[in-house]
């Protein structure tokens, strides 16, 4: 499977745009197991100083979130309950902290190793059906905190269009009145959305 990352002005525009744009699209790590990859079927938008359930709220500028400060198109990675890696896209222009969470993917290349990796039967939804589960299943950790998504072992690739769905954030009961925004969006039908709707 040859294909070409997509160029850094994809990830040049408003997370509001990017995110439901990530639907359908291949995420793809060339590991030391082999290429690995999966159709993206669940993001979530986070919109910067203005939005109280991004990690950049208010302007927040620590050395955890300054990727998302940086040029878009890039990787934001952070820990998730102090135990599994999250994937965000930095997207707009640099110095507007906005990223896209990559929720939920379908595994479709390097099934064996991401199994091996998950303890995990290969067919089963829960080998990717979540953040924390993708970046177990892709090999994803610290390391590629600030990784350059254009140019590297690490990108997005066209992939085979989508019936988008969308809804209300989700796991974000801190974000007060922020939660309901409809950043959230899915393929429908697929089983590999992390939880309902998957219609």
């Amino acid at each position: 499977m040859i294909r070409a990352p997509l160029p850094r002005s994809f990830y040049a525009r408003d997370v509001l745009e990017v995110a439901p744009d990530c639907i359908g699209k291949l995420l793809l790590h060339d590991s030391p197991e082999g290429l690995l990859a999966g159709r993206i079927v669940e993001s979530e938008a986070y919109r910067g100083p203005e939005d109280l359930a991004a990690h950049s709220a208010g302007g927040r500028r620590t050395p955890r979130t300054e990727a998302m400060f940086g040029p878009p198109g890039h990787a934001y990675m952070y820990l998730l309950y102090g135990t599994s890696w999250a994937l965000n896209l930095v997207t707009g222009a640099e110095g507007q902290p906005q990223a896209v969470l990559i929720r939920a993917i379908e595994p479709i290349l390097g099934l064996e190793a991401m199994s091996a990796r998950r303890r995990q039967p290969s067919h089963k939804r829960e080998l990717t059906n979540g953040p924390g589960k993708l970046c177990h299943a892709l090999g994803l950790d610290r390391s590629f905190y600030g990784a350059d998504l254009c140019n590297g072992p690490l990108f997005l690739a066209e992939g085979p269009p989508a019936e988008v769905g969308h809804s209300q954030r989700i796991n974000i009961p801190y974000a007060g009145a922020w939660i309901q925004k409809p950043w959230r969006w899915y393929e429908r039908a697929n089983r590999y959305v992390s939880v309902p709707p998957r219609i």
